[in-house]
């Protein structure tokens, strides 16, 4: 219990009885004998004695606004018990990335979002003046690892937000985020299974499927009619083919080749030949790793049918071997100048790439809730920076404008042709529905 939850109570009784309850000089009964027997006046002295004494107007002012400075003083005490006194001494927040295994080259870029985001604030005097620290925890990309590190954070560190990545790892943390009521923030992981994995996540991106849907139909109309599928098979591959499958065929396209992948594979050359020989128009691929292995496998092969992909098939770009190739991608600008340039300056890189823009946003989204809750006296949990989300509902900035009608975000989608050292925007749609 802080002071202020202590004195509270007690506060608020003083205040109520110098509001009902005048200031008057009243001599203690103790005292008037005394005074009586000082004076020698009998009965009717020692009467005066114990009244009240007689007020002047110019006392009574005295005492009217010595009431008034004592209301003042405890309302200002209690308004201040309530909101100065209750800050924190820092705010914490976790991101559980896989900063280890065949994913880390997007956790580590995931992670460089996150740390910026947080640098950003602190240089600017942290949240009301309360500094923010940010922890990270490797999940090696690997469901089981998640809840571990989930817990420890949890347990250890008492965090009450955290940022993930990846579907499956989500998909496995969401129910425990339910039960510790810790606010878990994706901003990438996509499978259509998190819409309602726990209504302590949030989305920032469109579920896989509304991305297959504008996808499916821009095939169909651009590239072809017959297509195979290479899919990962775990939770956001697996959605992404049962969604590209069902938009494509609803529009009158033909699947006729589909092969299944691990996640961590990296030779691909079986796949590769089965496809090629089933000869579609086009192949829809859904992997969220090992992009640059399959690249280069497939330059091996002649005749490969043009590829197409999602949001995580950015890494396919720049390869001879994906020239012409086409992707969906959603909507993501860039913060201004000189943010980029301090962003390249602090992690030596070549550019602010979608996923460190993504987790960028994704924590000032985070940061912003912790504000709201802060500037209306509450504490940060779980619940309260949930419900501050909820309640800001739209958060715009140059990154994106992020509109939480539910749990997960709406944002339109872009579709990109691979044409020498550009990534060519062909169309863009809103996220289907």
């Amino acid at each position: 219990m802080t002071f202020a939850d202590a004195w509270r109570p007690n506060g608020i009784k003083i205040l109520k009885r110098f509001i009902d309850k005048p200031l008057f000089l009243h001599q203690s009964p103790a005292e008037a004998p005394r005074r009586a027997a000082a004076a020698g006046s009998g009965a009717a002295n020692l009467a005066r004695q114990t009244s009240p004494v007689r007020r002047t107007d110019q006392s009574k002012n005295r005492e009217e606004t010595m009431r008034k400075s004592v209301v003042t003083a405890l309302s200002v005490l209690l308004a201040f018990s309530s909101s100065a006194l209750a800050q924190p001494k820092q705010v914490l927040f976790g991101a559980l990335l896989p900063l280890t295994g065949p994913a880390a080259p997007i956790g580590i870029e995931e992670q460089q979002g996150v740390q910026f985001a947080v640098d950003q604030i602190n240089a600017r005097g942290g949240i009301r003046g309360v500094p923010v620290k940010i922890l990270f925890d490797d999940s090696q990309g690997k469901p089981d690892q998640a809840v571990l590190a989930f817990n420890r954070m949890i347990d250890l560190e008492k965090v009450p937000a955290l940022l993930t990545a990846f579907s499956s790892i989500s998909l496995a943390i969401a129910p425990l985020a339910t039960r510790r009521q810790v606010l878990v923030v994706n901003p990438a992981a996509q499978t259509d299974k998190l819409e309602n994995a726990s209504p302590f996540l949030i989305n920032t991106l469109p579920m896989v499927r509304q991305e297959a849907g504008v996808l499916a139909k821009y095939a169909i109309k651009n590239i072809g009619k017959t297509a195979a599928i290479i899919y990962e098979n775990a939770a956001a591959g697996i959605d992404g083919s049962t969604d590209f499958r069902k938009y494509f065929e609803e529009a009158g396209g033909k699947i006729i080749a589909e092969e299944p992948v691990e996640f961590g594979q990296t030779n691909y050359r079986s796949t590769l030949l089965k496809i090629a020989a089933a000869k579609p128009d086009f192949v829809y691929i859904a992997i969220t790793q090992s992009h640059d292995a399959m690249a280069n496998q497939v330059g091996q092969i002649p005749g490969f049918p043009t590829g197409i992909g999602n949001t995580f098939s950015r890494p396919f770009f720049g390869h001879a071997s994906t020239e012409g190739w086409y992707q969906t991608a959603i909507q993501s600008g860039y913060p201004d100048n000189a943010t980029v340039a301090a962003f390249k300056k602090q992690f030596n890189a070549e550019d602010m790439g979608f996923f460190a823009r993504e987790y960028f946003n994704a924590t000032n989204i985070v940061l912003k809730a912790a504000e709201k809750v802060l500037a209306d006296g509450g504490e940060i949990t779980g619940p309260a920076l949930r419900d501050a989300v909820l309640k800001i509902r739209t958060f715009d900035s140059p990154v994106a404008k992020i509109n939480f009608e539910s749990n997960t975000a709406s944002r339109p989608v872009e579709i990109l042709r691979y044409k020498g050292k550009e990534r060519v925007m062909v169309e863009t749609a809103q996220s289907a529905n």
